[in-house]
């Protein structure tokens, strides 16, 4: 049982830098987009609101959270 706890912790411990790394890759790809959009100021603060959530979310550990934030900004800034 002992062993089958640590599999476990080793398993997740070893994929949460994974699932992290996405994080930094999308808030680069908003950052790139934001310099490149035509978007209006409007559509701008409502994309910059959500990339500060993602952000939010990815230093407090909640990925699905950023992930979800950052793409959901990078579309809108991408129009």
């Amino acid at each position: 049982m002992k062993l089958s706890y640590l599999v476990v912790t080793a398993f997740l411990a070893s994929a949460m830098p994974a699932m992290a790394g996405q994080c930094p890759n999308l808030m680069k790809q908003y950052e790139d987009a934001l310099a490149a959009s035509a978007a209006d100021d409007a559509t701008k603060a409502q994309a910059n609101e959500l990339y500060e959530k993602g952000k939010a979310a990815h230093e407090a550990g909640d990925h699905a959270t950023s992930e979800a934030d950052l793409g959901e900004a990078i579309k809108l800034i991408s129009g």
